[in-house]
């Protein structure tokens, strides 16, 4: 499953540049695919979304930092645990309830998201 950021965020910013998927959002910032990954062009996910990776999307959340859940692998390939999970001051970066996959998937994803 992915991560998300509860609206019990703080906004203090510490998860941010710990996502080595660059996931994490300060919330009213829209986001790209294209931004810390090697993806380029039309891109479709392998949750079967499609994207222009190059193109601004409308922020998740406005008022406190958001996970990209097409984006979060939490963590897996890069460390044992979701670093921003492990920072979070507030314990606010918890698991997706409504993004379900196998750690077999979110290697996947890792792999599609930096070739």
């Amino acid at each position: 499953m992915a991560i998300t950021i509860t609206d019990e965020c703080i906004n203090c910013g510490a998860c941010e540049p710990e996502c080595p998927n660059n996931a994490i959002y300060e919330g009213g910032i829209e986001w790209r695919m294209a931004d810390g990954t090697s993806l380029s062009g039309s891109v479709t996910t392998p949750s079967g979304n499609t994207y222009d990776a190059e193109n601004e999307e409308e922020p998740v959340s406005m008022d406190f930092f958001y996970i990209v859940s097409d984006k979060c692998t939490e963590c897996k390939g890069f460390h044992d645990e979701p670093q921003c999970a492990a920072v979070c001051p507030v314990d606010c970066c918890v698991d997706d309830e409504d993004v379900r996959e196998s750690d077999e998937e979110l290697l996947a994803k890792k792999d599609f998201l930096h070739l």
